[in-house]
């Protein structure tokens, strides 16, 4: 009978983005598949240490405790190695003590395409195409960036998002890039009861908030919030838009261009998805970030 993974929160991750791989990739770069190959079989019952998206991964997991009965919570590698390259990569997941159990190893070949047939919610990368195409099949996907990020030390896993082109659609964002923001303020007005259409990452919130449901609200593990450079009045189109799509968003911040890393770091993220590559320069000073690349600002020329 085949495994189901219906009810339950899918997370695949890329081994560069769960472990520290820069030796590794040194060799590859280097001197070639061969001398990596050697490499990895070479040092397979050396540890690797925690990457970028390490604690994420450990703190997701962690809510399967809280759930008796079936896990709810299912992390799956997805991993340009071969499965003989990837068994350094297993021995670390085994000796980090994380339950991943599901893999594919695409033996140099891009994974992404594994995303659907795992029915993930999320694909964690560092590989910019491999989270473009991702996010052209419809799915969520971010390029994990390096971080000096904070860890803390509750078990609350707090998600972040960007709004537009993350949550929402980029339609706004193109008229703000292309007419200013007299433009897209005067189109949020005239539209604020129109519910925008969904971005990249509505699939992954939806998926969030029924896991979120499955606690008394004063005490889920998971806390979300939306972090935008929108303001008043265009808050209000997004205020309906989460209510037309019945999704709780705990904690919204509508800073009206102002720096995003502060409030971020206010907040205790783990992690925040923003597709503008300037707001996630800053914002990886202070917590783990996510690069999607998606919209109107990640297209050339732009």
């Amino acid at each position: 009978m085949p495994v189901s993974f219906e009810g339950k929160l899918v997370v695949a991750i890329s081994s560069s983005a769960l472990f520290n791989l820069n030796e590794s990739d040194q060799v590859y770069t280097e001197q070639g598949l061969d001398a990596y190959r050697e490499y990895q079989i070479l040092n397979e019952d050396k540890i690797l240490q925690p990457g970028d998206a390490f604690t994420l991964v450990q703190k997701l997991l962690k809510i399967n405790d809280k759930i008796p009965g079936v896990p709810r919570v299912e992390v799956i590698l997805l991993s340009r190695n071969s499965s003989d390259t990837g068994l350094r990569v297993f021995n670390s997941i085994e000796h980090w003590k994380l339950p991943i159990t599901r893999a594919a190893f695409c033996g140099g070949q891009s994974p992404y395409r594994y995303v659907s047939a795992f029915g993930a919610h999320l694909f964690l990368s560092t590989n910019n195409n491999d989270v473009r195409h991702a996010i052209e099949m419809g799915y969520a996907a971010a390029s994990i960036l390096p971080s000096k990020m904070t860890t803390h030390d509750d078990e609350v896993l707090r998600f972040a998002f960007d709004g537009d082109a993350v949550l929402f659609s980029d339609d706004s964002e193109r008229v703000f890039q292309a007419e200013g923001l007299s433009a897209f303020t005067e189109k949020e007005k005239k539209e604020a009861k129109t519910p925008l259409q969904g971005g990249p990452f509505k699939g992954f919130l939806e998926a969030l908030h029924q896991l979120q449901k499955e606690f008394p609200q004063a005490d889920c593990p998971i806390r979300t919030a939306l972090v935008t450079a929108r303001s008043a009045p265009a808050h209000e189109r997004v205020v309906r838009t989460l209510r037309d799509w019945g999704i709780r968003i705990d904690e919204s911040l509508f800073l009206g261009g102002l720096e995003k890393a502060y409030f971020l770091k206010s907040f205790g993220a783990d992690v925040f998805f923003d597709d503008q590559s300037g707001h996630c320069e800053s914002a990886r000073e202070h917590v783990a970030t996510g690069h999607v690349l998606s919209g109107v600002t990640n297209e050339k020329g732009v």
